[in-house]
């Protein structure tokens, strides 16, 4: 069998006066995040990490932020081509892997829903896509709430 391991990394602003969209969830929150697309930052990274593991280069090589076609796109959609552009090149998903940055809103409560909404997407088990989420301890720029992280790990299978 062929595996292949991808890794991908997202960083976006928070503002005021933007809905806050994680993992494919509106999340309740004074502060959004700032992009061309609604700014997803894990469902980006775990964009990246795909492309990235079947070598189809990253999110902005086949969604710029140049093209207006991309502008306030919901960012499940993003993801949705991604998966598609790697099972053309053959690969299917074995799991993911992730880890959010970020100080507030706390989103523990929001994690099932997240995992189920990328699950559903992706034709996976709930189980096969794991979010984490910690803090910087008030340190840097998401300790002061002006943005947050997405890291993302998959491990994609080459299919027969």
């Amino acid at each position: 069998m062929n595996f292949r391991i991808g890794f991908g990394i997202d960083f976006h602003q928070l503002i005021t006066d933007r809905e806050f969209w994680l993992g494919g969830v509106k999340i309740a929150h004074h502060k959004g995040a700032l992009g061309h697309s609604d700014a997803d930052v894990l469902l980006h990274a775990i964009c990246d990490a795909m492309l990235g593991a079947a070598c189809l280069g990253d999110i902005g090589v086949h969604f710029p932020d140049t093209d207006n076609s991309f502008k306030n796109i919901d960012s499940k959609i993003l993801l949705k081509k991604s998966f598609e552009l790697i099972q053309k090149a053959g690969y299917s998903i074995v799991n993911i892997d992730s880890s959010l940055c970020l100080e507030a809103p706390k989103i523990k409560n929001y994690i099932p829903q997240m995992q189920e909404s990328i699950a559903n997407i992706l034709f996976l088990q709930i189980t096969d896509v794991s979010i984490k989420a910690t803090t910087t301890e008030r340190m840097g720029f998401v300790g002061r709430e002006e943005g947050l992280v997405a890291y993302a790990t998959i491990l994609l299978q080459k299919e027969k």
